[in-house]
């Protein structure tokens, strides 16, 4: 399979957030945007899985593929007598790297049912990396069909509609995964419809991934963009501009809950409050139906250092303690609809969910 960089759809815009090279994956160091633009190569699984860890890549697709990649570079490097002992290993490594986003394992156990059926070494290398590859590739096509039901359900397909302004939170967009983006995909639609006013970016704290991330792709593609802290997005609803809050997942569960970058489930209540609608982007990889609802998602929570400083510079005294969850969950009755590559769920419940998706 061609490499998924260099597909041939036409809509694929976007900064490119990995590169693979058959030897090897390259992936844009993202704690390092926008100041610089660095990439870094990666020959090995283990490579992968600490940038995975490490978030050099991050948001639930990007995650996902780059995982699957890092099974493809464990095959290349299997050259022991026991190699699938060494595959298997290296997708344990891959699986421990982040605990939230489902899209990580659905990605692995795709991997892991292909190397299940492979008979020897070579057998392995290749397949592997053409799964990887069509993991890639299925992403990018998949988010252009949610934009494309995105805009559907906001009624926003008719020739007539009226443009709208949109709120989003964290980075959704190419950087987050194998293309084009999900929330941000469909910002990207409506601005190529003309049906785009402006989008204001929520900062996104800690890692600031609204600020060094979404209005920075934002700006490379001209959409207009308005940069705020997150504790304005309630005065930006109040004055009634915003018409949706579009966000992405890392996992829904079979109810229709929804875990989202840490600020989302306020972001949610600050909607219901303004009568501004709540719209949910993720791929299917993203549904894990095994779970009754949000109250059984592990949530991450890391190193508090992450709020004390920016960039090593101290914010808050010495050693005060910190809660630094990663994410948080928004629960369904606060959810206006869920869009995935498979179709809509509006008012999403266990019920509208297991049609989809059961």
């Amino acid at each position: 399979m061609n490499n998924p960089t260099e597909s041939t759809f036409s809509r694929a815009m976007g900064t490119v957030a990995l590169r693979w090279h058959g030897s090897r994956l390259e992936l844009l160091d993202q704690r390092l945007l926008p100041a610089q633009e660095c990439w870094i190569s990666l020959e090995g699984a283990s490579g992968v899985a600490r940038s995975i860890r490490d978030m050099v890549v991050r948001g639930a697709p990007a995650i996902g593929i780059s995982a699957a990649y890092g099974v493809a570079l464990a095959a290349r490097n299997a050259v022991s007598g026991d190699w699938k002992a060494e595959i298997r290993q290296a997708i344990r490594e891959l699986s421990a790297s982040r605990p939230t986003a489902v899209n990580l394992f659905w990605a692995l156990q795709r991997m892991e049912r292909v190397f299940d059926s492979c008979e020897s070494v070579g057998e392995a290398q290749t397949r592997l990396a053409d799964e990887a590859a069509a993991i890639h590739h299925e992403d990018l096509a998949g988010n252009l069909a949610m934009a494309d039901h995105a805009l559907t359900a906001m009624g926003l397909s008719a020739d007539n509609a009226l443009p709208v302004s949109v709120l989003t939170h964290c980075n959704t967009g190419a950087l987050a995964t194998g293309g084009y983006g999900t929330a941000l995909g469909v910002i990207r639609r409506l601005h190529e419809k003309k049906l785009l006013t402006r989008v204001y970016a929520d900062e996104t704290r800690p890692w600031l991934q609204g600020s060094r991330l979404t209005a920075w792709e934002l700006m490379r593609d001209d959409i207009p963009v308005t940069l705020n802290a997150d504790g304005a997005a309630a005065a930006i609803l109040a004055a009634g501009a915003v018409r949706w809050v579009l966000v992405g997942a890392d996992r829904i569960t079979a109810n229709g809950d929804v875990a989202n970058k840490i600020g989302t489930y306020s972001l949610a209540v600050l909607a219901r409050h303004h009568n501004v609608r709540f719209m949910v982007v993720a791929p299917s990889s993203t549904v894990d139906m095994s779970l009754t609802s949000g109250a059984d998602i592990p949530i991450e929570e890391r190193d508090g250092c992450e709020v004390r400083e920016i960039g090593g510079v101290p914010l808050a005294p010495d050693g005060v303690p910190v809660f630094n969850p990663v994410f948080d969950v928004t629960p369904a009755d606060l959810i206006d609809v869920i869009v995935t590559e498979k179709g809509v769920v509006r008012n999403p419940d266990m019920a509208g969910m297991q049609e989809l998706f059961g």
